[in-house]
């Protein structure tokens, strides 16, 4: 458990805290005492559920009703051998006990797989903090951020842990953790006696997140020890409820099992009722089919494989810089069809430059520019966070590090040389504009802003033009006004830069009036290639994209167009629009407008809902502290990884590494793909399961037909218990893995979006895999027929040869509909060797059943007879019925749905 200090922070002076606690409020900690630190007291993170260890989640592989009841017929089985005299060895039982083992390890293997995987993207999408560490800033994980650490904060971090304010001023939204709706001001200042959480104004705690302002903090408390924590403490553990998608596949599971005992008890009745069952073997040998015919037929490892289909699946999209951080959030993806993306670095390059200014008397790009267009940039460069770094490089935003490289361009460091930053008003979605107090021995003081240009002017009484300042009348105004919107059309975004003689000595939202405009600004950011590409792809999928900004609307309207999302002088409505309308005017304008402009946070929110409403499933983008609503409310909030805040990230399902749009729909195609995939081994094992369940049903209810019997009465089936419980094990897991592995198809993306609730497996699917399990049983039940000497057709094999040879041909066909159930529709024959892993799966298992027939100890274990090689090749041929009338139903499923697209 982390340490706490002693007694309350947020009453005695920081540097006291700091000094309690062993650390230099100036330089941070040491990598050294940091690492000693977090050694002794542990991770900050809250206390998750007792890891359970590996031995008991091998036990729970046999917590089931049915591996109960087979391990209970098997311990009878062997009480009845031991009982009648104990003579040759018990195989069946051996080998069911066998058979239990794997299978429990094979499920103890998919599991750690997947929870590995769903771990190591945890580790990928945690957050992270800023410390001051050897006296330099550098961002840790934030589960390794210790007691007395230096933490420096900013606009848009979230807090990692308790921490008492050393210096700075900023605000804290603290809703997670007080209910108060409104940012807290904070500061260094002691409080003068201890006060209930809300008002701690002097501290900042952990599961906040700093909406303004930067500041210094040193930790006092991290993990369990924070106010998170002991809230955290009191609620204690809950259960995640279950996704749509493993409801979906449990609610199956228990339909299967319910249908399954039902079968499984009615092949008991048969048996017990048409055969003279004397003996206690004979009674053991009924319930042994009909346990192992259960067991084998409710497809156990369904959670298994598709949780490692998904794991694996997200994984994939880690590598192409798309973190998704839950597994469920994929089943959204997969049925994504609004993509509402913002502008700036997602669609565009995000690669700023000045390439027009815009003056009282003058226009032009900035080669050989006046000085007042030379002043607005200097004077934009003033009022920015940008920096120059020691190795003469630029840091900061785009936006801001365009103006740096135009003010170096143009030589026009000087015009605001002397002048040094003391206070700021800093930019805000809300405020779009950003104010900055400088100081200057010889000249006045200075306000300097810079935003929105219809923000900007508002603001402004004056204009500078070459002869000096002169009064900014309707007339300028409206030359301005229509500069600005050439500007806009032309793609570019705009900034205004405006000043003033300082009122004050600080920087206030109400000094931000009576100001003279230097000029505007126009900064081009071109269109990401790859956007261009992945809007076609998603438009193609069925997937709107809505572009969201804050730019100039006729700036948002000419990229939505290069980029393909709009025709040419497509209209975008923008947040004052947006203001004056109710839900109802709302609801109709979201289904035909596809751009956004000028719009704040709570704009975006009421889109989503708005769609939401209309029936959407719905990806927003976004990454500042004040998205996060939006973020939370959209069916998958996508954060920036690069550009983005900390609360963006934490607010959000998925983190783009690269804030590229094509990232998304890139991860849209993987979630369908997921999908897709669970679809087909959906199809595969139920399929072949119910091949399974039919073959010795009617095997049992048609032997007198099939001239299945034996002379001395004994119980006689087309399948035995160990054989079923074999087949399980050799295709159930291995190429039903192997066919989640899949490819995905040539047409994903040319599909519309799945229906949210609409079912994974459909009347069509349905309709299919029963088909396959009849054609499966009646091929292998004619095989039996067809060696045996009695039934339809006059064989002349032994019933251990005739059995074998009705075994091998399931279990072939098992194989070869491992290739057929890749696609309702498309040919097996499609893509034949896309997929290595199913070709070893199948070449494994093919091996294990030539061992099974051929090896003598296999033999006696499984009552299997060898079979000569024109057998093997009967048997072959014989299987490869079910993979031809399979092709024969896909031929009319394709001619079907070319007659009616053609209708």
């Amino acid at each position: 458990m982390a340490a706490a200090v002693g007694t309350d922070p947020s009453t005695r002076d920081a540097l006291d805290v700091a000094r309690d606690l062993d650390v230099d409020p100036a330089r941070g900690l040491t990598a050294a005492e940091a690492a000693a630190r977090l050694e002794r007291d542990g991770a900050n993170r809250l206390e998750a559920e007792r890891r359970v260890p590996a031995w008991r989640r091998v036990l729970a592989q046999f917590a089931d009703p049915l591996v109960y009841l087979l391990l209970a017929a098997t311990l009878i089985s062997f009480v009845a051998w031991w009982a009648e005299g104990h003579e040759g060895f018990p195989y069946e039982v051996v080998v069911i006990l066998v058979v239990v083992i794997a299978n429990a390890v094979l499920g103890f293997v998919q599991e750690q797989r997947s929870a590995e995987a769903v771990a190591a993207l945890q580790r990928m999408a945690a957050a992270s903090a800023a410390v001051i560490r050897d006296g330099a800033l550098t961002r840790v994980p934030a589960f390794d951020v210790v007691v007395g650490d230096l933490l420096a904060l900013a606009e848009g971090d979230a807090v990692p842990a308790d921490a008492r304010l050393v210096e700075g001023s900023l605000w804290a939204a603290e809703a997670p953790l007080t209910g108060e709706s409104t940012p807290v001001t904070k500061s260094a200042a002691p409080l003068p006696e201890p006060a209930e959480v809300g008002d701690r104004t002097s501290m900042v705690f952990a599961g906040t997140a700093i909406t303004r302002g930067t500041g210094r903090a040193v930790v006092t408390a991290t993990a369990m020890d924070t106010e998170t924590g002991k809230v955290a403490r009191m609620l204690g553990a809950t259960e995640s409820d279950p996704t749509p998608l493993e409801r979906e596949i449990a609610r199956l599971g228990r339909v299967l099992g319910l249908a399954v005992l039902a079968i499984a008890a009615v092949v008991i009745a048969s048996v017990m009722l048409t055969r003279d069952v004397e003996t206690l073997t004979d009674v053991v040998d009924v319930l042994l089919l009909g346990v192992a015919l259960a067991v084998a037929a409710v497809p156990e490892g369904l959670p298994a494989i598709m949780s490692v289909t998904l794991a694996l699946g997200v994984q994939r999209m880690a590598k192409r810089n798309a973190i998704v951080k839950d597994l469920a959030s994929v089943e959204t993806l997969g049925s994504a069809s609004v993509v509402c993306s913002d502008k700036t670095g997602t669609l565009t390059q995000n690669r700023m430059a000045v390439t027009r200014i815009v003056t009282a008397d003058w226009e032009g790009p900035p080669d050989d520019a006046p000085r007042t267009a030379r002043e607005a940039v200097a004077f934009g460069s003033l009022a920015s966070d940008a920096s120059v770094a020691g190795d003469g490089s630029f840091e900061g935003d785009p936006t801001e590090v365009a103006f740096l490289a135009a003010e170096r361009a143009l030589e026009a460091e000087a015009l605001r040389s002397g002048f040094d930053r003391v206070d700021a008003v800093a930019f805000s979605s809300e405020r779009r504009r950003m104010s900055v107090l400088a100081t200057h021995d010889a000249r006045a003081d200075l306000l300097a802003v810079k935003g929105a240009p219809d923000v900007v002017l508002a603001r402004c009484s004056r204009v500078r033009a070459e002869e000096g300042d002169v009064r900014l009348d309707a007339d300028r105004r409206g030359a301005l006004d229509a500069a600005i919107d050439g500007l806009a059309d032309r793609g570019m975004r705009t900034l205004a830069v405006a000043v003033r003689e300082a009122p004050a000595d600080t920087a206030e939202e109400e000094h931000e009036a009576d100001l003279t405009l230097l000029g505007v600004v126009g900064l081009e950011d071109p269109p990401r290639e790859e956007a261009r590409h992945a809007v076609a792809e998603a438009q193609a999928a069925g997937i709107r994209v809505v572009m969201i900004t804050g730019d100039h609307p006729r700036t948002a309207s000419a990229i939505a167009a290069q980029l393909g999302i709009v025709e040419p002088g497509a209209p975008a409505l923008t947040g004052a629009e947006l203001t004056r309308m109710d839900e109802a005017a709302l609801a109709a304008a979201v289904r035909e407008t596809s751009i956004y402009a000028r719009v704040a946070p709570e704009h975006k929110l009421r889109i989503v809902d708005a769609l939401q409403a209309h029936g959407e499933v719905v990806a927003m983008t976004g990454d500042g502290v004040n998205d996060a609503p939006a973020l939370r409310s959209a069916d998958i909030g996508v954060a920036m990884g690069r550009g983005g805040t900390e609360v963006a990230r934490e607010a959000a399902n998925m983190i783009l590494t690269d804030d590229d749009f094509a990232t998304i729909v890139e991860a849209v195609r993987e979630g369908r793909g997921i999908l897709d995939n669970i679809k087909r081994f959906l199809r595969y094992l139920l399929a072949s399961n119910l091949g399974e369940v039919l073959t010795v049903f009617l095997g049992v209810v048609g032997a007198a037909w099939l001239g299945l019997h034996a002379e001395n009465g004994a119980v006689v089936a087309p399948l035995l218990a160990t054989q079923i419980l074999w087949i399980n094990l050799l295709t159930d897991l291995g190429p039903a893995l192997a066919v989640s592995a899949e490819p995905y198809a040539d047409d994903l993306m040319e599909r519309r979006p799945r229906r949210p609730g609409s079912p994974m497996i459909d009347r069509r699917m349905w309709g299919g895999m029963a088909y396959v399990g009849i054609v499966m049983a009646v091929v292998t039940l004619g095989t039996f027929d067809l060696f045996l000497p009695d039934g339809f057709i006059e064989g002349g094999q032994d019933v251990d040869t005739a059995r074998t040879a009705a075994f091998t041909v399931l279990v072939i066909s098992h194989l070869t509909n491992a290739f057929s159930a890749r696609s309702e529709e498309t040919t097996m024959f499609h893509r034949l060797t896309a997929n290595p892993w199913l070709w070893g799966a199948i070449a494994l298992s093919v091996a294990l059943q030539v061992a099974v027939v051929h090896v003598p100890v296999l033999n006696e274990a499984f009552s299997t007879a060898p079979l000569s090689a024109q057998q093997w090749a009967l048997c072959t041929a014989l299987a490869m019925i079910v993979p031809l009338a399979i092709e024969a139903r896909k031929a009319v499923l394709r001619s079907r749905d070319r007659r009616a697209a053609r209708a």
